[in-house]
């Protein structure tokens, strides 16, 4: 009964780690291939995908390797570190479905107004200008602007970053639930004694 438990919980922990790893690797080459083919020109944005990858790929990386080697040390940091992200991810998660419209408003002004490059590719790919207003006297990388039949970015914004939002928040929400999981199943898995292991090895 005690090689089973033991053995369902070190192939249960590898699966989720792995389900990590696979979920960090997409992050990267999403953030990597938007970029490659001009999708999203803002660095700060691909940097922070692939930085939150990065994070994700090595902490799931020493959950593997803690729950092969049934390593006490390492599994002890993932559990913390499993655990600090699940608060995080948790509170942004529950934001992202909280926040109301005049929040979500200004956050998306603040947002215009402190990127340039976002502006234009949120101008290319919503085939829009300007925030609330439109000036035709300026630039404008929106297919729509030499005819001057554009329209603002505003209301276009607000739809796409409602739906956004709520996809955010529900996939945060349920990857902050595996997280959760993740660290009962290693603090299960910690206190576990290896059916394999020799006690005379240590004498």
């Amino acid at each position: 009964m005690g090689c089973a438990g033991f053995t369902c919980s070190k192939h249960s922990l590898c699966a989720l780690n792995i389900l990590y790893v696979m979920v960090s690797l997409l992050m990267i080459g999403i953030a990597a291939w938007g970029k490659w083919f001009g999708l999203v020109s803002s660095f700060q944005v691909v940097g922070g995908v692939i930085g939150v990858g990065v994070f994700l790929f090595f902490v799931a990386l020493v959950g593997l390797i803690g729950a092969v080697k049934h390593h006490q040390v390492l599994l002890f940091f993932y559990m913390i570190i499993l655990f600090m992200v699940f608060i995080v991810q948790f509170s942004v998660s529950s934001a992202c479905l909280a926040i109301n419209k005049d929040q979500q408003e200004h956050l998306l002004e603040v947002g215009w107004n402190n990127s340039y490059s976002t502006q234009r590719d949120v101008e290319k790919s919503l085939n829009c200008c300007g925030f609330y207003h439109v000036e035709n006297n300026g630039t404008c990388d929106a297919a729509c602007f030499p005819n001057h039949s554009c329209s603002p970015c505003a209301e276009q914004i607000q739809e796409h970053a409602e739906e956004v939002l709520r996809f955010v928040g529900g996939i945060g929400l349920f990857f902050s639930f595996t997280e959760i999981l993740g660290v009962w199943l290693t603090y299960r898995y910690r206190n576990q004694k290896d059916p394999r292991a020799n006690p005379s090895a240590f004498l």
